[in-house]
């Protein structure tokens, strides 16, 4: 059996949800990246208790969805897997520029970006991938793509880093989360803090908000 995999690019249209309005008293502009399982305007809830008038947050969505727990019922989504995975970032990355230009956010001065889950390294590699100039950076539960450099993130010495983690996160065992710190240290060696808390893999509202 003689198989040949090829490539074509074409254009395709995705969606992406916003929380609140931005008006004049906006302080902080969010960008806020989903996990797997998730859909964008299910994860924006998490993000319901900040002010709503100071903050306003854009949710993108990852591109492949999927049924859930085998059932035609609930819809989430991945934003990429190992397989050709370098071509899926990159995907990604088109259509997070088509995102930003959207939101118009060239201008924006106070914009604090959050991953949570597999949104880690989305995030991680949006912001080293496109210089993206974020007050606060906001690593929740995920892991960080082994190919980042410090480097990667030159631009972001003046930059708050947060990596929070849950004390009993399956996905997270003691020799893992050691390597994650290892690494998160090595990227960011001197803004960097670890906010770890009892629970699970899940993302921490009160915690988030505490931050702003």
């Amino acid at each position: 059996m003689n198989t040949t995999e090829k490539q074509v690019s074409y254009k395709i249209t995705n969606t992406y949800t916003t929380l609140n309005e931005r008006t004049s008293k906006t302080k902080n502009l969010w960008i806020v990246f989903h996990g797997i399982g998730y859909l964008s305007k299910y994860f924006l809830k998490y993000f319901k208790g900040l002010d709503a008038k100071e903050n306003y947050i854009i949710a993108p969505q990852a591109a492949s969805k999927y049924y859930l727990n085998g059932k035609y019922t609930h819809v989430g989504a991945s934003w990429f897997t190992k397989d050709n995975t370098q071509q899926e970032v990159e995907n990604a990355m088109n259509y997070l520029d088509e995102v930003f230009q959207a939101e118009d956010l060239y201008s924006e001065t106070n914009l604090i970006v959050l991953g949570y889950s597999q949104g880690v390294s989305v995030a991680t590699r949006w912001v080293s991938k496109r210089k993206i100039n974020c007050s606060q950076l906001i690593l929740c539960s995920g892991g960080l793509p082994k190919e980042l450099k410090p480097e990667d993130f030159n631009h972001l010495i003046e930059s708050k880093v947060t990596m929070i983690y849950g004390s009993n996160d399956p996905y997270m065992d003691e020799k893992r989360l050691k390597n994650e710190q290892i690494h998160a240290l090595k990227l960011f060696p001197d803004n960097l803090s670890i906010i770890p808390f009892e629970g699970v893999h899940e993302m921490k509202p009160s915690i988030i908000e505490s931050l702003v």
